[in-house]
Parts: structure tokens; C-alpha cells; sequence
């Protein structure tokens, strides 16, 4: 990785990986099951949550609550395996496929996406979706 300024077309069409963090220092990753394509995930990672994840192959975030990184899994064992990480096209989020090791959301839950919103009659509300 490399922090020297780009142009567009270097940054957009070129080989060179140099993400563009935002100016809390974070970047947004999207995390996705490699096998179901189901988003499962989508968390913060600043520099150092990156390299982790290059150097590990298991996903680190940044956590904006705590101020701190954490290693997903790292207390409930449920760790993702990082197996492909993209970035999208003026390299400011990531797309990262993983193999969950059970699940992602800290509700127990799957994905962190286990609910949908729905508009009727009662007003919006939330639908828990079956997995």
C-alpha cells in the first residue's frame, strides 16, 4: 500500500492499491459470505485494521464506539476469513468476501442484517427475516 498522491485516472484504472480513508482515518468494508453472497457485516477500518486483515487473512475492524481494534471472533470464536478483498472504484470502501466461522452479528444472529423494514397500514416497521 502506498499513501503518494494519485491521479484519478492512476487511482481508478491503475494497479496501484492505495485506499483512501476518510478524515477520521476509517474506511468503509463491507463484508459478504464468499459462499451465499449474503451481506453479513458492514463496519470500519482504519490502517491498521487493514493491514491486519492482509497480514492475518482474518477481518479486523475499527471499533467508533470503543476507539479501538478489535478482531472479529475474537471473543465469541466466530472469526471471518478474509478471502478476497476488493476495493471499489476511487478506492475508499472494501468488499470483502469471507467464510464466517458461525455467526457474525453479536445478537447471535447470522448477519447483522437479520431485519427488514416494511410500510403498511401500522406505519414502518421491522420484519425479522428467516435465515
Amino acid at each position: 500500500m502506498t499513501d503518494h498522491l494519485l491521479s484519478t485516472d492512476e487511482r481508478e484504472q491503475g494497479s496501484i492499491f492505495a485506499p483512501k480513508f476518510d478524515p477520521a482515518g476509517l474506511l468503509t468494508a463491507v463484508v459478504v459470505d464468499a459462499a451465499s453472497g449474503e451481506v453479513l457485516v458492514v463496519a470500519h477500518m482504519n490502517r491498521e485494521a487493514l493491514d491486519r486483515t492482509l497480514e492475518s487473512g482474518k477481518v479486523y475492524f475499527w471499533s467508533r464506539s470503543r476507539q479501538a481494534l478489535w478482531l472479529k471472533g475474537e471473543t465469541s470464536g466466530h472469526y471471518l476469513d478474509a478471502l478476497e478483498i476488493r476495493v471499489d472504484c476511487d478506492q475508499d470502501a472494501l468488499v470483502i468476501r469471507a467464510r464466517p466461522a458461525g455467526p457474525t452479528c453479536h445478537t447471535g444472529a447470522r448477519s447483522c442484517f437479520y431485519r427488514r423494514v416494511e410500510s403498511g397500514d401500522e406505519g414502518t416497521v421491522l420484519v425479522k427475516v428467516k435465515t
